[in-house]
């Protein structure tokens, strides 16, 4: 996400209202005999939202049509914080340096992309994080936390990078706790609002979608 994503937030006081989640696309063949074959088409799952939900006044929407006419409309990308999915574990819990695994050392490698695993059954969900806070993350080594000094985080990518001599040892997992943002980008040219209609309650749609790094 080059020169097409700005590095900004979407404003958090309309954000944190708005609605939205996860969606994939599974096609499902239906056989004469009734039984179902399913495909998934998509191999990660891509969040769409209505950030409407969230302008209350005419303060908020007016900040909502600053920021996209500054994107130019779809053309860039932007960060978004999602209310309900924002932290390398429950939304309710402190980030902490045990939240995930990112892998494994080998006593060379100093670079680990961060992720989120969801669930504990059969069939996991890891999801690749590319825009972290990087003032939020937290790293460990086998158990033990790294100091911040031997370790820095590229929030624009999400990549965790130790310093020179400070490689994982062979075998130690590496894990993380961070919060984060969703790349995405508006997903309309238009932004349609009768201010008659929103001082009466009607709240204007505004769709965003998961820019999949």
């Amino acid at each position: 996400m080059p020169a097409d994503f700005h590095e900004v937030r979407f404003p958090l006081d309309v954000s944190l209202r708005g609605s939205g989640g996860p969606t994939r696309l599974t096609e499902i063949v239906t056989l004469a005999s009734g039984r179902e074959h399913r495909n998934s088409r998509w191999a990660d799952s891509r969040r769409r939202y209505d950030a409407g939900f969230g302008i209350r006044s005419l303060d908020a929407l007016h900040a909502v049509l600053s920021f996209f006419e500054e994107r130019r409309g779809r053309l860039y990308g932007f960060r978004y914080r999602d209310r309900v999915d924002f932290r390398s574990g429950p939304p309710g819990r402190a980030v902490g340096p045990a939240d995930q695994v990112l892998g494994t050392g080998d006593g060379a490698a100093r670079a680990f992309a961060l992720a989120k695993t969801y669930g504990t059954g059969p069939a996991p969900y890891r999801r690749a994080i590319a825009k972290p806070v990087a003032e939020s993350v937290r790293v460990a080594v086998a158990g033990v936390e790294v100091a911040r000094a031997r370790f820095a985080c590229e929030a624009a990518t999400g990549l965790i990078t130790f310093a020179p001599g400070a490689a994982p040892p062979p075998g130690a997992a590496v894990t993380a706790g961070f919060e984060f943002d969703v790349p995405v980008r508006f997903d309309t040219d238009t932004l349609l609002v009768n201010l008659e209609a929103f001082t009466a309650g009607e709240i204007p749609k505004v769709p965003l979608i998961e820019i999949v790094p």
